[in-house]
């Protein structure tokens, strides 16, 4: 693949990104900002707290131009970095076309990337956690993500090179169950936290943890649909029909 391709894919990767960003935008507005906003009262109804400072970010301004800063910008990034695992993975890792490779890497990101990680580490809300260990559990959840990816990078490598040996069935079943086993021992000896004071609600905690998956699910799976629509338009550009005057040519 050409350097013209590749810039081209990551202008699309990019795009991809950006508008998948709006629509995870939409979800985590209309579905998570309410949430939060009844663990902030929550939070507030039992603090003995009542000299603090004055907000430097208001709480207006962290749920709409803050909130669209951050996951349009999130979007963007990935999106620019999908393009690339793109452009590498296409041809490489079996006999898909533009659009079907778009979708596995979309996937492969939703899991890789986040539903591995919010298994042993989810998100919580405001109120939920210690402030003393918001350091070691960023740590410990970014160190969860690097994990992940490389032991689905590395299960890939060795599913194709089990494929001739065992055939492709076999092979992607025997490095799925082992990408499976060594992801169970992390989750096995990694610390987990549970700070989760017995008079928070369950509910609240419940539906803040689902709205942050469906914004996770709505960014990979409206990227995985827009990206595969515009690499398939760059690289497998539909044949024009033949014009009258051709087609009597031919005859």
């Amino acid at each position: 693949m050409n350097s013209i391709s590749v810039r081209a894919l990551l202008v699309r990767g990019m795009l991809a990104g950006l508008i998948a960003g709006a629509f995870a935008l939409a979800v985590a507005y209309f579905l998570g900002e309410s949430q939060v906003d009844a663990a902030i009262a929550l939070e507030e109804a039992h603090s003995h707290d009542h000299g603090g400072g004055e907000e430097l970010v208001s709480r207006t301004m962290q749920a709409t131009g803050g909130l669209a800063t951050g996951v349009l910008v999130f979007g963007v990034a990935v999106g620019g970095i999908a393009a690339l695992v793109f452009c590498y993975a296409l041809g490489r890792i079996g006999d898909f076309g533009p659009r079907a490779t778009a979708a596995l890497i979309a996937g492969a990101a939703l899991l890789t990337v986040y539903v591995v990680p919010f298994l042993k580490y989810p998100a919580n809300p405001p109120a939920v956690g210690n402030p003393d260990t918001i350091g070691e559990r960023t740590a410990l959840f970014f160190l969860m993500v690097a994990l992940s990816v490389l032991l689905a990078v590395a299960a890939v490598i060795i599913g194709r090179r089990l494929a001739p040996r065992l055939g492709n069935w076999n092979a992607t079943v025997a490095a799925a169950a082992g990408f499976i086993l060594l992801i169970g021992l992390a989750y096995a000896f990694l610390p987990s936290f549970d700070e989760v004071g017995k008079d928070f609600p369950a509910g609240l905690l419940w539906e803040f943890r689902l709205s942050t998956l469906a914004v996770q699910v709505t960014l990979w799976s409206v990227f995985g649909v827009v990206f595969g629509r515009l690499t398939e338009r760059l690289l497998s550009p539909a044949t024009p029909a033949a014009t009258p005057r051709t087609a009597s040519a031919v005859n």
